[in-house]
């Protein structure tokens, strides 16, 4: 495999995204810390929702990355997101079932993670696919 030196676009997308995501790593734990130590205050809602904003920005630099990359790119991030979303559904849709017997009530904070894990292993599989 030959590595090839990054671009524009990507280098553009690093610097949004990560940027985002120092940003979330930063706020996630001091708004939890806030929220604890502030338990009953009345405006401990909005401080539990401060880390979906660098959040957000991440979203924000993944449409935009989208929107420039190249039409090839474009198919293996859609075929990436079709297989993360295809399989995020089928195991949540099976675990609600399995709910009914029992099983113990998943929180939804572990869905966002299980798609994102996923759509890096679509990624993985539709690159080598184009190779």
């Amino acid at each position: 495999m030959v590595i090839q030196p990054m671009n524009k676009v990507t280098r553009s997308y690093r610097r949004e995204f990560g940027g985002a995501m120092v940003a979330y790593v930063v706020v996630l734990p001091a708004s939890l810390n806030i929220i604890q130590a502030h338990a009953q205050a009345p405006w401990r809602f909005a401080v539990a929702l401060a880390p979906v904003i660098p959040a957000a920005f991440a979203l924000w630099a993944v449409i935009r990355h989208v929107r420039r990359i190249d039409e090839l790119q474009r198919q293996i991030q859609f075929e990436a997101l079709v297989f993360s979303f295809s399989v995020v559904a089928l195991l949540t849709f099976s675990y609600g079932f399995l709910e009914n017997v029992g099983v113990p009530r998943l929180s939804y904070i572990y869905v966002l993670p299980l798609m994102v894990a996923l759509w890096g292993i679509g990624v993985a599989f539709a690159t080598r696919k184009y190779q």
